[in-house]
């Protein structure tokens, strides 16, 4: 692929002396996240490696819970028209009429992690969250059986958003595979926080409250999920008597995994996701076959092996712009 970009380089290097460098509008689903920030990386990254021929712009509401401000951005760039878009949406379903009308307006569409539908697009790249989720159950069980508990009890899940695709994969592979591995693991209803730490730390409390002994473990699908359930666990010193298992990476989700407050971290690699959604947005500006479905991959974080992946936790150490 790196010889492709290259000749692609080459190819297009007459074409944007002419006309100038393509607009890529890059669109994450919040500015208040490390995570979205670590696709940015990826994303100018990307925009340094192709030397001139892109230009890669921006964009994202303050939160993830802001549906309708990120639809109003998509708007307002369609009608910049740029040769293409690589988007997160926060939503599978409420960006799809505004995309699928820039589709047909030729602006390619690329979609990073999270799915939309109902919409053209040129190439869709994400974990495989469901397995991602199944993941985190088979580390939740064996730290469980590391810490000579019996597999019984109750477990809390913890989700940001209701209705997002991607959550809910994380959230159905969990459940899919806790429920093969541990059978006698009762899961809890699903708590939804509005991707809100405060919220997450009262959900936390809640499920303290109500179960007490009998909840053995928590999964945490987001990082602000994540963050509010270390902060709990950390403040009741209660590390060692719940399981806590979260997705993503912000530093003090890493922070709280070092502590061994969180028992392991199901990470993504956000930085592939914005670095090869812009590739991909060049190569469809320029004719190139794309896969219509491309694995960004998965990580499980443990405090044992945390230092041999810090790339993998800190994409700003890949930064180069």
């Amino acid at each position: 692929m790196k010889r492709l970009f290259t000749l692609l380089s080459v190819l297009a290097l007459c074409v944007v002396t002419v006309f100038g460098a393509y607009n890529i509008a890059f669109i994450v689903k919040a500015t208040d996240s490390e995570f979205w920030q670590y696709t940015i990386v990826g994303a100018k990254n990307a925009e340094k490696d192709l030397q001139g021929l892109i230009k890669v712009t921006v964009y994202g509401p303050p939160s993830e819970a802001d549906i309708d401000k990120q639809v109003a951005i998509l708007e307002d760039v369609i009608r910049t028209k740029p040769a293409a878009i690589v988007i997160s949406s926060t939503s599978s379903h409420a960006t799809a009429p505004a995309l699928n009308r820039a589709y047909q307006q030729g602006i390619k569409i690329i979609l990073i992690d999270n799915f939309v539908f109902n919409t053209g697009y040129n190439s869709f790249l994400a974990t495989n969250n469901k397995v991602g989720g199944g993941l985190a159950a088979e580390k939740v069980v064996e730290f469980l059986k590391k810490a000579g508990k019996p597999l019984k009890g109750k477990v809390g899940l913890i989700s940001s958003m209701a209705g997002v695709q991607v959550l809910i994969d994380r959230d159905d592979g969990f459940k899919a595979r806790l429920k093969e591995l541990a059978p006698e693991l009762e899961i809890l209803p699903t708590r939804y926080v509005d991707n809100d730490i405060a919220k997450a730390m009262a959900a936390t409390e809640d499920l303290i409250t109500a179960y007490g002994d009998q909840l053995v473990a928590i999964f945490a699908d987001n990082n602000h999920t994540g963050v509010g359930v270390a902060r709990v666990l950390e403040e009741r010193r209660l590390q060692d008597k719940i399981i806590a298992v979260a997705y993503d990476s912000d530093p003090q989700e890493v922070e709280a995994l070092r502590k061994g407050i969180l028992k392991a971290l199901i990470v993504q690699d956000p930085h592939g996701m914005g670095y090869k959604g812009v590739m991909f947005a060049f190569m469809a500006i320029n004719g190139e076959p794309l896969p219509t479905y491309f694995d960004t991959g998965v990580y499980v974080v443990t405090r044992e092996n945390m230092d041999q992946l810090k790339w993998v936790l800190d994409p700003y150490l890949r930064k180069r712009y």
